[in-house]
């Protein structure tokens, strides 16, 4: 039977720590972090997160600016916004809440953000400096993941990794850092062949696909810790990408879904931002 690793309780830990983290950066430099966090449209997932984000933003006393506009926006006044708060020297970070509603550019309003106040780390030039080991700005749900591995207090130096999934947001920041960590990575995808024997070789499973219980037992090794990243709605209330009530009788370690990976997201959007204030200020 798996450990849980408890996304919840290791969320809360960090949360902890930069409200003490903010309050030092306020009575240092006598000004409040600012994070400014746009939706467009009115989807009902997002305007959840939206809400998670700026609950988080008050508990640790991040000062968050919300900028919210109709799903008729169109890509200019979307992009206005997001320029006004670019050059916005009071602005610490910018947060556009994805997915932007269809014929919106996403990519060209990302590359409005500077690198600088990039607190989901999605830029080219944050993932770059990812991908050569330099200091970045991570993609919150990966680092987010590392953060909990490291809390298993097992050594994963040398272990076999699988990711499942390529995504910009998760799989290749997750693969990459994994990388930098010293494990021996492989990136699975749709295309790629026998999965199956490829997961089963992983000593640390990463699911990230979007696929409901895609991940089942006989595809897990024994004693392997899987992280399922997946939060899939159903009939039956949300799922991960992880079966697991099965999966769990053969782990090592296992995080749940809900309570697993999305509290740590959060916290590390919290860690983000206070960083990216602290590395402007040095800027100043």
């Amino acid at each position: 039977m798996a450990n849980i690793i408890d996304g919840k309780i290791i969320s809360s830990k960090i949360k902890n720590q930069i409200k003490d983290k903010v309050a030092e950066f306020y009575n240092k430099y006598n000004r409040q972090i600012k994070l400014a966090v746009v939706l467009v449209g009115d989807d009902p997932a997002s305007q959840v997160y939206v809400k998670n984000k700026i609950k988080a933003c008050e508990f640790v006393g991040i000062q968050s600016l919300s900028f919210s506009l109709p799903k008729e926006s169109s890509f200019e006044q979307v992009s206005d916004c997001v320029k006004a708060l670019a050059v916005d020297t009071s602005v610490d970070g910018i947060l556009v809440q994805l997915p932007l509603p269809k014929g919106i550019d996403e990519e060209a309003i990302l590359r409005l953000i500077p690198a600088n106040k990039d607190v989901d780390g999605f830029l080219a030039e944050n993932l770059g400096n990812l991908s050569m080991n330099k200091p970045s700005t991570v993609a919150c749900t990966p680092f987010g993941v590392m953060k909990m591995l490291e809390e298993t207090g097992v050594s994963i130096k040398g272990k076999n990794a699988v990711v499942v999934g390529r995504s910009n947001i998760v799989g290749k920041p997750m693969s990459m850092l994994l990388l930098n960590a010293d494990c021996t990575v492989t990136v699975c995808h749709s295309k790629t062949n026998d999965l199956k024997t490829i997961c089963k070789n992983a000593d640390i499973l990463v699911a990230a696909i979007g696929k409901p219980k895609f991940i089942t037992a006989d595809m897990v090794k024994e004693g392997a810790i899987v992280i399922d990243v997946g939060i899939n709605r159903t009939e039956n209330g949300l799922v991960g990408d992880v079966d697991f009530d099965n999966v769990k009788e053969i782990a090592s370690y296992i995080t749940p879904v809900p309570g697993g990976v999305g509290p740590m997201t959060i916290a590390m959007l919290m860690y983000n931002t206070y960083n990216c204030a602290l590395r402007r200020q040095n800027e100043f």
